[in-house]
């Protein structure tokens, strides 16, 4: 079975870090994208950032470009998205997405890209 598991969320003041991961299984790890996603309350999904596993290409929401870094370790099958500089305004629920690994610089924030997600972990930076 495929699984994504989304860890690390919290509450974090404004200014402060959190390193979010996501851990895969079930599927060949290196021939997927992963894409992180956040959900605010009120608000569509809207892509954050994404890692192609077989080009070690990156792309950035430019909300988050300077503050967010998505690295992965394929040893692993697991994604990091590390988060500094946080704002109250990313507070939001993060998911993790895969999909095959076609993504591009037009594409990867389109949901229909990714064909598994992760349950979500909350992030809420206080003010």
């Amino acid at each position: 079975d495929v699984q994504l598991q989304a860890s690390g969320g919290g509450l974090v003041r404004a200014g402060g870090s959190l390193r979010l991961s996501c851990a895969a299984s079930g599927f060949t790890f290196e021939d997927h994208a992963i894409g992180w996603f956040r959900q605010a309350p009120g608000k569509e999904r809207e892509g954050v950032s994404c890692i192609s596993n077989s080009e070690g290409t990156t792309y950035y929401a430019d909300s988050v470009k300077g503050r967010f870094t998505i690295s992965s370790d394929n040893a692993k099958n697991t994604v990091y998205l590390e988060m500094n500089s946080l704002k109250p305004e990313d507070t939001a629920v993060y998911y993790c997405a895969a999909g095959w690994d076609t993504v591009v610089d037009t594409t990867w924030a389109r949901q229909d890209e990714y064909d598994y997600w992760g349950q979500g972990t909350q992030v809420t930076v206080s003010s």
